[in-house]
């Protein structure tokens, strides 16, 4: 949880930043580390909700830090530092998190060739699966069933034990069965 933030550290802050402007940073640069440990808490909030890790956090903040430092002059002195310092670091945080997505978009680009094997197949007859359903035809009803639905469709254990009213242990018998009979059948059929 963050730490709480009371007029006393906001003025202390203030204060610190106002001797950096005039000479001496010593106070300003402990005012950093306690805004820092104000902030983490805040900033490794907001990039957990975007979807983002605790690294991407901590740069956030870093950058967020850096850009107190050197935008000092950017602070109205008439006005309250603590929302200055919170919109920076939302600033920041949001920098980070398009950069983060930005990143993440340039990686899932790849030229369309590149996705036909996780692209659906066109509907139509599809002559990769000829010689399986040749082999398909040989075995018993159920067990073809059960292979065709898991092997081949990609519907789940549950699903095609609800529609052929059976227990999921006899969905897997029969599809393990199915499968051994279909090994036998292709060595059957190898050439030698």
């Amino acid at each position: 949880m963050a730490p709480q933030v009371d007029i006393a550290h906001a003025r202390r802050w203030a204060a610190a930043l106002m001797s950096a402007r005039a000479g001496d940073p010593a106070p300003w640069e402990a005012a950093l580390a306690e805004i820092a440990a104000m902030l983490r808490p805040l900033i490794r909030a907001r990039m957990a909700r975007m979807g983002l890790s605790a690294e991407d956090a901590e740069e956030a903040l870093q950058e967020t830090l850096i850009a107190l430092h050197l935008r000092q002059a950017s602070w109205d002195a008439d006005r309250p530092i603590l929302p200055w310092i919170r919109a920076i670091a939302r600033h920041k945080s949001l920098d980070i998190a398009r950069r983060e997505g930005r990143r993440r978009a340039r990686a899932l680009a790849r030229p369309v060739e590149d996705l036909a094997e996780i692209l659906p197949a066109p509907p139509g007859p599809r002559p990769e699966l000829a010689d399986a359903e040749r082999l398909l035809a040989g075995l018993p009803a159920r067990e073809r069933g059960v292979v065709s639905a898991l092997g081949i469709e990609g519907e789940s254990v549950a699903a095609v034990a609800r529609r052929l009213s059976i227990t999921e242990s006899a969905v897997r018998v029969a599809f393990h069965r199915g499968l051994r009979r279909l090994r036998g059948l292709a060595l059957t059929e190898a050439p030698a």
